[in-house]
């Protein structure tokens, strides 16, 4: 399956985009710290879908969906936690809130898509 068509991973690839256009203006004492996380998380999704769709079996597929998953709320948390210090507003937290639940939905889907197989 060629995952550069699937949409699973062009939201995906939105989302790193949107993370990283967000964190451009965070304190530059956390360009080591939560910045470099997020920007790690969000990196993460893509990849991970990409390399799960490089492997033989759907096991290990589905292995690497739940990576990218995992990394998924990982990210979520952390952008909770950006509100919290007051980095990001209630308006980028929606934006971001939306694509990520976009890309959930969408992860979900194509992690049931394999169970099936």
């Amino acid at each position: 399956m060629e995952y550069k068509n699937l949409d699973v991973w062009i939201e995906a690839r939105k989302l790193t985009k949107l993370i990283y256009d967000s964190t451009k203006n965070y304190p530059k004492e956390e360009i080591f710290g939560l910045t470099n996380q997020m920007r790690r998380c969000a990196v993460s999704v893509p990849s991970n879908i990409a390399e799960g769709c490089g492997r033989n079996t759907s096991k290990e597929t589905i292995h690497f969906l739940f990576i990218a998953r995992g990394s998924r709320f990982e990210l979520e948390t952390q952008f909770y936690l950006s509100l919290d210090l007051e980095y990001i507003n209630d308006e980028k937290l929606t934006t971001i809130s939306n694509q990520v639940t976009l890309c959930k939905k969408l992860l979900n889907g194509f992690i049931n898509y394999y169970r099936t197989k």
